[in-house]
C-alpha cells in the first residue's frame, strides 16, 4: 500500500529502513546524504511517518499537517548564519523538553549538523547533552551531508540512515512521467545533481541553456583586467537572480494550493510567517546549489583542457596549460568548500575569477 515515504523517488532502501524504525523508534536518527539529496524532504517524510497513527499513510490529517510544516509537535530549528551557534542549539533543547500537544511525539529537526557541531566545539557539547538526556516522547531527526572527523560521538548516539543521490536517468524518468519534454528533462537532470525538486524547477526554466553556456564560456573571457572580472561576476549574479524566478513562481502556486486545501477542509490557515520562512530556506538552498552547479560546469571545462594538454604535452603551451588547468581545478574546489561557510557571493566569485585569470 502506498505511504508517505513513496514520495521520496529513488530512495527505496532508505525508505524501507524508516518504515522499520517508525514502528518502534529510538530517540535520535541521523539522515546522511550527498549534496543533491533533499534531506529536508526526507526528514519531513520521516516525521510524518512517526506522527501518523498508521505509520505514514500519506492521506490523513496528521500526515498533511506535518508535510505542510504546520504540525505543532514537529519543529525545524533554524540557524541564523552558515554555522550553528550554542544559543540556537539550546533552543533545540528547550523545544525537546516540551510535552507533545498531540498523541504522537515531540520531533525536533536539526539540519546540517556537520556545520561546526564536531570535536571539542561548544556546539557539539550542547547538542550531545540534548541527545544523551531526551524526554521519553521526544525524537531528534538530524541531517548531514557528510560525517567529518570529530562527529563520531554525536553519530554514536543516533541511528544512521543513508540516502543516495538520484541518477540522471532516474531524474529524467521522473520528469518525463510528469509530462516534461524529453530534451528539457535531460538538461534539467544534468544540472540538478540528483535533486528531484531542483530538477522540477529547472525543467520549467527557459534560461537554463543560457546559464550553462555562460559558465562554460568563462575561461575564454577571462583577462587580467579587474573590470572584466567584475563584469563576469555581475553576469553570474544576474543569472542567479533569474534562476530563482521559476522557484519563486512555483512556491507562490504551492501557497495558493495550500490555502485552497485548508479552506476546503476547514483547517486553520498556516501563518504567513511560517510559509515565508520555509520558502526562504528553500531559496537559500537553491541558490547555493545553483552556484555549485556552475562550479561543476567550470570544472568540466578545465578538466577537458587538462586532458588535451596531457595528450599533447609537446604541443603549443602543452605543459603550461596542464599546469594552469590543475591550478584552476584547485581554485574551483576551494570555492566549493567556501560555499558551506560563506554566503558573500560577490567576494567568493571575485576571488575565484581573479585566481583563474592569473592561473
Amino acid at each position: 500500500m502506498p505511504d508517505v515515504l513513496d514520495r521520496l523517488v529513488g530512495q527505496a532502501s532508505a525508505a524501507e529502513q524508516v518504515r522499520h524504525h517508525v514502528r518502534r523508534p529510538v530517540h535520535a536518527y541521523l539522515l546522511v546524504g550527498p549534496p543533491g539529496v533533499d534531506l529536508h524532504e526526507a526528514a519531513t517524510a520521516m516525521a510524518a511517518a512517526l506522527q501518523c497513527p498508521d505509520a505514514g499513510c500519506g492521506t490523513c490529517e496528521t500526515c498533511r499537517r506535518v508535510l505542510e510544516g504546520v504540525d505543532a509537535d514537529v519543529t525545524v530549528i533554524e540557524r541564523a548564519g552558515t554555522t550553528w551557534r550554542v544559543d540556537e542549539l539550546r533552543e533545540a533543547e528547550r523545544v525537546a523538553r516540551r510535552r507533545p500537544l498531540g498523541a504522537g511525539y515531540q520531533i525536533v529537526i536539526i539540519e546540517d549538523i556537520e556545520l561546526s557541531v564536531a570535536g571539542a566545539a561548544a556546539t557539539a557539547a550542547t547538542l550531545l547533552k540534548s541527545l544523551e538526556e531526551p524526554p521519553e516522547r521526544t525524537i531528534f531527526l538530524l541531517t548531514a551531508r557528510d560525517l567529518p572527523a570529530g562527529l563520531e560521538t554525536i553519530v554514536s548516539r543516533c541511528v544512521v540512515i543513508r540516502w543516495r543521490a538520484l541518477s540522471p536517468d532516474s531524474l529524467v524518468g521522473a520528469l518525463e512521467a510528469e509530462g516534461a519534454d524529453p530534451a528539457a528533462a535531460q538538461a534539467a537532470a544534468a544540472a540538478a545533481n540528483g535533486d528531484l525538486r531542483r530538477a522540477r524547477v529547472l525543467v520549467r526554466d527557459p534560461a537554463l541553456a543560457e546559464r550553462l553556456a555562460g559558465w562554460r564560456g568563462i575561461p575564454s573571457r577571462l583577462s587580467g583586467e579587474l573590470s572584466a572580472v567584475m563584469g563576469l561576476v555581475d553576469e553570474i549574479e544576474r543569472g542567479l537572480d533569474a534562476a530563482m524566478a521559476p522557484l519563486v513562481a512555483w512556491q507562490s502556486a504551492e501557497t495558493a494550493r495550500r490555502r485552497e486545501d485548508e479552506k476546503a477542509v476547514g483547517a486553520r490557515a498556516t501563518p504567513r510567517r511560517e510559509i515565508e520562512a520555509s520558502q526562504r530556506r528553500e531559496q537559500r538552498r537553491f541558490r547555493v546549489e545553483e552556484i555549485a552547479w556552475g562550479l561543476r560546469v567550470l570544472s568540466e571545462v578545465y578538466r577537458d583542457r587538462l586532458v588535451e594538454a596531457l595528450e599533447d604535452p609537446a604541443g603549443p603551451r602543452g605543459t603550461s596549460r596542464a599546469r594552469s588547468s590543475l591550478v584552476a581545478l584547485e581554485l574551483i574546489a576551494e570555492t566549493h568548500r567556501r560555499l558551506a561557510t560563506s554566503m558573500d557571493e560577490v567576494l567568493m566569485l571575485s576571488d575565484l575569477l581573479i585566481g583563474l585569470a592569473s592561473a
